[in-house]
This record gives structure tokens, C-alpha cells and sequence, in this order.
């Protein structure tokens, strides 16, 4: 996409239809508010440039996910952060009631344990990307997506009763 104002447009929607799924994997991320905030910075800064070779192959939502995700692995291996996420940060979790928003922080502090890519697979997987989706964003086959996503749930259910 070379044209400025097209450019200029498509990130408004992206920064306003988008934003919360950014936030949410730099949450998964980070290690604290002000790492999140520099990895979405990071993220949208990625994002503008990349939107230049956007050719619309796949769905927006797909792309997104793909440069947010590369962004906020490249940038873990880089600062070689090998802590969990602490879970501070109320606003990430919407709880109904107390038990609910428990069972949301056990779930995130176990995800956080998680490898980045395990990371990735399984914060697609319950936004309801399907396997294919998930594919596209990771390169693996769909048969592939279908085994790691029974691998890492089996996995977080071993480390929630362990």
C-alpha cells in the first residue's frame, strides 16, 4: 500500500478496531506496564512500516497478529526475559465475579509460563482463530496447529493440578 493517506486510514482502524488484541499480546509479553507499553509502541511502530507491503493476502486481523507476535518474540529474545508475567494489571482481566476473575489470573500466570510460541498458538486459539488462521500466523500446517494446541492444553492442565 504506497499511498500515505490509505496508509494513514488503515491504521486508524487498526488502532481503533484492533488496539485491545495488540494490548493483549503485549500483555502476554511483557514483563511489566512499561515493557508492555514499549512493545506495543514497538508493535504499532512495526506495523505502520509494514503496512507499505500489506497486499491484502490474507485477512487484516491475520497480518496483525503475525507482526504483533514476531515483534513481541523477536523483542523476548533479544532482552532474553526468561521471567513469567506478573499479573497486575486488572484491566486485561473483566470479571464478572471474584471466582471468575481468579480462575483469569491462574489461566494467564500459567499461559505466561508458556514458551513464546506456545504463547502465540494458544492466544489465537482462544480468540477463536481457527486452525488454519493459526497456521498462517505460525507457518505450520493445520494438522500441525491441531497437535500443538492438544499439547499446550494438556500442558497448562498438567501445571493447573500440579
Amino acid at each position: 500500500m504506497s499511498n500515505k493517506s490509505q496508509r494513514t486510514q488503515l491504521f486508524d482502524i487498526i488502532l481503533s478496531q484492533y488496539g485491545p488484541m495488540v494490548s493483549k499480546i503485549c500483555y502476554m509479553y511483557g514483563c511489566d506496564s512499561e515493557q508492555r507499553k514499549d512493545l506495543y509502541q514497538e508493535c504499532m511502530a512495526n506495523v505502520w512500516q509494514g503496512l507499505r507491503s500489506f497486499r491484502g493476502d490474507s485477512k487484516l486481523s491475520t497480518w496483525l497478529y503475525r507482526t504483533c507476535i514476531n515483534t513481541c518474540i523477536t523483542s523476548y529474545r533479544r532482552n532474553s526475559v526468561r521471567s513469567t508475567v506478573p499479573l497486575d494489571t486488572e484491566a486485561m482481566i473483566a470479571a464478572d465475579d471474584d471466582s471468575r476473575g481468579d480462575k483469569l489470573r491462574e489461566m494467564y500466570s500459567l499461559i505466561s509460563q508458556l514458551s513464546p510460541v506456545e504463547r502465540a498458538i494458544i492466544m489465537m486459539w482462544l480468540d477463536e482463530k481457527n486452525y488454519d488462521e493459526i497456521g498462517e500466523v505460525t507457518g505450520m500446517t493445520r494438522n500441525t496447529v491441531a497437535s500443538r494446541i492438544r499439547r499446550i492444553k494438556a500442558k497448562l492442565i498438567e501445571r493447573a493440578n500440579g
